[in-house]
């Protein structure tokens, strides 16, 4: 077998695929990236078992056809190296010998046979698809993937939850302390479904869908999802259970609104952050006419730090408390310039919404509060 490809081209989709691989993996051929040559197209393969990626490239000089493996980490620290060129791939398919052909040398590696790589679970009879456009899909899962839980007793919050309508298509995360529902209004299905994806297939989704063009093509069923892009199709077990009814957790009667300047607020919070205690990194609001102030303090260290910025809020004097890195993952994923926060009392959840929404977009982010000392 025998093919000849671009350096960077080659290159650049490894990397890519790469990111799928586990550092620890049950079969050593994971540890491989999978390749399969076919009529002039040769198809790559990277999986983790439960979570795998695939792409294709084209090649020119092409001979013969099948499969075979090559390890993931050598190969792709050795072609990175290689300035923009031709290289020649010829490969023994009793021995999977692999010699790689550039312009001033090679490379001899000892491949595996790619017939023993695992292939992801096919679907069901049952499954389902839906179209959504590559960037409205990349907002909503970017918009919300900060807030996907890390929490072994409740393996369904470890994800985003796509909860699609006839009118529109709602992606939610959730850890508890920390809420986002971002509905997409571009975006519909054919009927109303939902699954839960998990972090691990939504992270590479945010690193491809900026560079995807047109719709990703999504198909599902109970267990598997396979996501269809223009150069990647990701393939992936999706989390069981039941999502929590999220709408229910969210305030609809919180009376007083704060409106400030979103860069102004994420400054204040980043100055006034180094001086909040390491334990809790609790940060405490104050609103009253017209001012937000953010202070911190640590007693152990006898440490405080207090700003102000402008604000726009005409109710009663109010404090309370946030999670400092918690507020600002939640005001550094609103990309508007105002932000409305919306309070009830110390002890409820704020509401955090973009002053102006995105168009087609309805963004909500929710933030439990903390316990003030004083």
């Amino acid at each position: 077998m025998r093919f000849s490809v671009s350096s960077s081209s080659l290159s650049n989709r490894l990397q890519t695929i790469s990111r799928v691989q586990s550092s620890k993996n049950a079969l050593p051929i994971l540890d491989c990236i999978l390749f399969e040559l076919e009529g002039g197209v040769l198809k790559m393969t990277a999986s983790d078992s439960e979570t795998t990626m695939t792409t294709t490239v084209e090649v020119t000089d092409s001979e013969g056809g099948g499969k075979f493996a090559i390890g993931a980490k050598q190969l792709i620290s050795s072609i990175k190296e290689i300035s923009e060129q031709p290289i020649v791939f010829t490969i023994d398919q009793n021995t999977f010998a692999v010699e790689i052909n550039y312009q001033n040398g090679k490379y001899n590696l000892i491949g595996q046979n790619g017939y023993e790589y695992p292939v992801p679970s096919a679907m069901n009879g049952f499954s389902r698809s839906v179209s959504i456009d590559s960037q409205v899909m990349f907002n909503g899962i970017n918009r919300c993937l900060f807030a996907a839980a890390d929490d072994e007793l409740r393996p369904q919050m470890n994800g985003i939850y796509f909860d699609m309508t006839t009118e529109n298509i709602t992606f939610v995360a959730s850890d508890g302390h920390k809420l986002v529902r971002n509905r997409m209004f571009s975006a519909r299905a054919d009927e109303a479904s939902a699954f839960i994806l998990p972090k691990k297939p939504a992270l590479l989704l945010k690193t491809v869908l900026p560079k995807a063009e047109g719709d990703a093509i999504v198909r599902f069923d109970d267990r598997n999802a396979e996501i269809q892009l223009t150069d990647y199709i990701i393939s992936c077990r999706l989390i069981e259970g039941r999502y929590p009814n999220y709408n229910s957790v969210i305030p609809t009667d919180n009376p007083f609104r704060v409106t400030a300047d979103r860069l102004a607020f994420i400054s204040a919070l980043r100055r006034v952050s180094v001086f909040a205690s390491q334990s809790s990194a609790l940060i405490k609001i104050h609103v009253d006419q017209g001012t937000l102030t953010v202070s911190a303090q640590d007693l152990d260290f006898s440490t405080s730090a207090e700003e102000h910025i402008m604000c726009d809020y005409e109710g009663m004097a109010m404090s309370i408390g946030f999670n400092g890195p918690f507020l600002l993952d939640v005001l550094n994923s609103i990309a508007s310039n105002d932000i409305v926060l919306e309070l009830a009392d110390p002890s409820r959840a704020g509401v955090i919404t973009p002053a102006e929404q995105e168009e087609n977009e309805d963004l909500i982010m929710l933030l439990m509060p903390m316990m003030l000392k004083d």
